[in-house]
């Protein structure tokens, strides 16, 4: 039975996420204080080279395996560049409606007048 595209990201992200704690793990060389450290040293304005050389190794892993999996389910993955711009359909073009000719006046109109009592 074929998987959803959920289910797959999420089977992806938990094993990315798991081989990121494990590279933590080894990167601190089973020194607790050293793992806590490193765990705390990660943040929102963290960079990709701001992580430990065996955290990077893992998430480069982690997306090679990721795109791997994604295509191998049959799912497409683009190169890296936008799709170019759609244009629009071109129409035919068509003479629009005929304007009248000369200034429009709507005073030179006549009211109507009352009627007489």
């Amino acid at each position: 039975m074929a998987k959803s595209a959920t289910d797959i990201m999420q089977e992806i992200i938990f094993s990315a996420v798991t081989d990121a704690l494990e590279a933590l793990k080894s990167s601190s060389k089973g020194v607790p204080n050293a793992l806590l450290r490193d765990v705390n040293a990660i943040h929102a304005n963290s960079t990709f080279a701001d992580l430990p050389k065996e955290l990077q190794s893992a998430i480069a892993a982690s997306v090679r395996a990721a795109f791997n999996r994604l295509m191998k389910e049959g799912y497409s993955v683009s190169q890296g560049q936008p799709e170019p711009p759609r244009r629009p359909p071109e129409r035919p073009t068509r003479p629009g409606p005929r304007k009248p000719s000369g200034p429009r006046n709507d005073r030179a109109k006549p009211r109507p007048r009352n009627k007489p009592r």
